[in-house]
């Protein structure tokens, strides 16, 4: 994985789409100047996706955001690997939910070894011992919700070498009341019920009713938000704590705004 830039991009066309307007959107951010776009896994299987939009590109590197090593059998991702433009495909894996997800991705990085290297893949980590799985055995990690203080964190745990690579969520408004709707409506609604997301939140300083009634505290903290300004300013903030790469999801952001994101945060 090369260093990666300092802005990533994640939309749902991307994942959703049908093909041609998927790749349509991944060419507008790749000549705007977008070095990585990040597809989102959840429990799916995105190495189709991947693919037709590594072949429907030029340069842009594309992450899955991220691979379930509990859905996707290690030997598809060594052939999809096997298979794509060198150095354009960072492999994103994480989603182990049984009782020792450790030890289950760290079998599944054995498999994996020799068809992709270390260099090229990343992990979707939260806690510690992940951070370090992921300094030991990928190019970096993948944290998602978090604050500039568990930015902080996580590099010393990865140290200077390895990308930390963090993804957002970033909405557009100064109405505060409206904003903290539509985040409590969306990922974040979903991810406070999940046991690892919980667990992490609480890491960062949370307490059970910040979670369990997704506070204005709990949104505030990992959400970015305002006009571009504030927006752009929050970006900074999370690459000053050490995060090499802060990924935006540019559903519900302006159109203009996407040119200007890539020119501000640098």
């Amino acid at each position: 994985m090369t260093k990666p830039g300092p802005l990533g991009a994640g939309h749902t066309a991307l994942d959703t789409a049908e093909p041609s307007a998927a790749v349509a959107t991944a060419t507008e951010l790749e000549e705007l100047g977008y070095p990585t776009l990040w597809i989102s896994g959840g429990q799916g299987n995105t190495l189709p996706r991947i693919t037709e939009l590594l072949h429907g590109t030029n340069r842009i590197q594309v992450g899955s955001g991220i691979l379930s090593v509990d859905r996707v059998p290690p030997g598809e991702v060594a052939a999809a690997y096997a298979d794509l433009p060198a150095g354009r495909f960072v492999v994103g894996l994480g989603g182990a939910h049984g009782p020792r997800p450790l030890a289950t991705i760290g079998a599944y990085l054995d498999e994996i070894d020799l068809a992709v290297p270390a260099s090229d893949r990343i992990l979707s980590a939260l806690g510690p011992k992940m951070l370090e799985l992921a300094r030991d055995r990928a190019a970096g990690a993948y944290p998602y919700l978090v604050t500039t203080d568990y930015v902080a964190s996580a590099r010393e745990i990865l140290g200077s070498g390895p990308r930390l690579v963090v993804g957002l969520s970033v909405v557009a408004g100064t109405d505060a009341a409206a904003m903290r709707e539509a985040v409590r409506g969306g990922s974040l609604g979903f991810l406070a019920g999940m046991p690892g997301y919980a667990a992490n939140f609480r890491r960062m300083g949370f307490t059970d009713a910040d979670i369990a009634d997704r506070s204005d505290r709990l949104v505030d903290g990992l959400t970015v938000w305002g006009d571009l300004d504030a927006v752009v300013g929050r970006l900074r903030e999370y690459r000053a704590a050490g995060a090499d790469q802060v990924v935006v999801p540019l559903d519900g952001l302006p159109r203009e705004w996407w040119p200007e994101l890539v020119e501000a945060v640098r």
